[in-house]
């Protein structure tokens, strides 16, 4: 077995294909990170870095690639043309999972607060159970070094591409909005028969927790054949079956049982976390969490680091980082959420994003726009007519110190930047870390 790309995902595939047997041999056409490495070596795994022995992997019956390999990559295209079976890490996980059960959640937006919630309430509930996939550990090192009797796995639509047999007990899509099309060919037809992949394999005696309210998702729901229990979450009217607000209560309906509870109790707040809580309370409903586990859970949650994360105040102006805004959509849903003046730090790589979305509510609430980024261009041509106050900066000490300058007491400076980082930062981590400390330095 060949698996390309040793990262978390490419690390945790070879140490499980390798404690079941296989022959692994591990290909990463960069650099391999020492602790990665050195994982390799203890665990006596062949690898290689820097480049890639096409005719040695053209021989591997079957192929694991990391879900960051594109379609287009050069060797990706030489081992379709083989015809050597491609899986992604999640599938060769489920493999090898056992009697475990999976809940599985995917979604262009709040799958990260959705997975973390989702935890916290079978955690809470007493469940065995890991949070995996995206999110913390590969899906297979959990397998292979801890497993437990419940995974609660973050999937990306990159990981369901290549799946194959892998079969959650609750599949979870929040929402379906543009992302990523450069890796789609710009196709969001594409991209949504990704997202609809998660719930191929099920039957009826499994689950589907979708929103009701999301207009892609319910134009393309009937075009896939889903054979499972549907549980719908929505705002808009009252269900039979599954969850729904309603005079800013939550009301649960499950089999013959009903929890009610108000969304003022909620540790999360904003109009995008109640559709998380609702998404995240019907897939530990349907895992037979206890009610008033799910209620403390919802209570007790602490909100995620990068995630719409409060820095500081300083001079009455609030630093808010939601540097895991990758994508126009999640810039959207920060900006929605805002009720002072706004100055907004936007940029970074941009993946074929579609400013257009969030015009509206840039000339509402937006005073000043600060570009972190290396191309600024397009934010300009959207902006440019709407927010007379833009700078561009290289970094991100630059980027809050002009912010500041600009800020008055009552404002807020929200680092929300609609791309990927990957032009000035490691990832959004780093990009959140380092807003944070120029932050503290003011």
């Amino acid at each position: 077995m060949v698996i390309l790309g040793a990262g978390e995902s490419g690390v945790g595939a070879a140490l499980l294909a390798s404690q079941q047997g296989y022959n692994v041999f591990v290909s990463d056409g960069g650099s391999i990170r020492d602790h990665f490495k050195k994982e390799l070596q203890d665990a006596a795994i062949e690898f290689e870095e820097g480049g890639h022995s096409n005719a040695r992997i053209l021989e591997a019956n079957e192929v694991v690639k990391s879900p960051g390999i594109p379609e287009k990559n050069e060797l990706v295209k030489l081992i379709r043309a083989s015809r050597i079976p491609v899986i992604s890490e999640v599938e060769l996980a489920y493999r090898f999972k056992g009697k475990s059960r999976v809940i599985a959640i995917t979604g262009s937006n709040g799958k990260t607060t959705t997975t973390s919630l989702t935890y916290h309430m079978c955690k809470t509930g007493g469940a065995d159970c890991a949070m995996v996939g995206n999110i913390g550990y590969s899906f297979a090192r959990q397998v292979a070094g801890d497993p437990k009797e419940l995974y609660v796995a973050e999937i990306s639509s990159f990981q369901l591409d290549d799946i194959r047999t892998f079969r959650p007990d609750v599949a979870v899509l929040t929402n379906i909005t543009e992302d990523h099309l450069d890796r789609y060919e710009y196709e969001m037809k594409n991209y949504i028969s990704s997202k609809f992949r998660i719930a191929m394999n099920q039957e009826p005696d499994d689950i589907f927790i979708y929103n009701l309210d999301d207009e892609v998702t319910m134009n393309y729901k009937d075009h896939y054949p889903i054979k499972s229990t549907l549980a719908p979450f929505t705002m808009s009217k009252q269900l039979p079956q599954g969850a729904y607000l309603l005079n800013a209560k939550m009301h649960l309906k499950w089999k013959n049982e009903e929890m009610q509870m108000s969304i003022e109790d909620f540790a999360l707040k904003g109009k995008h976390n109640q559709y998380n809580s609702m998404a995240a309370s019907l897939a530990a409903t349907a895992m037979d969490i206890r009610k008033e586990k799910i209620r403390e859970a919802l209570q007790t949650f602490e909100s995620l680091e990068h995630r719409m994360e409060t820095v500081a105040t300083i001079k009455g102006v609030e630093f808010i980082n939601d540097s895991k805004a990758t994508n126009v959509n999640s810039t959207w849903f920060a900006l929605e959420s805002m009720e002072k003046p706004v100055i907004l730090i936007l940029g970074g790589v941009d993946k074929g994003n579609d400013y257009s979305l969030i015009r509206e509510l840039v000339k509402e609430k937006v005073k000043a726009i600060v570009c972190m980024g290396t191309e600024n261009r397009k934010i300009h041509e959207a902006f440019g007519d709407v927010v007379s106050l833009m700078v561009n900066t290289g970094n991100a000490q630059d980027a809050v110190q002009s912010a500041f300058h600009f800020a008055n007491k009552g404002d807020v400076v929200l680092l929300s930047p609609a791309c990927a980082s990957f032009d000035l930062f490691k990832n959004y981590e780093d990009r959140g870390n380092q807003f944070k400390k120029a932050v503290k330095e003011l």
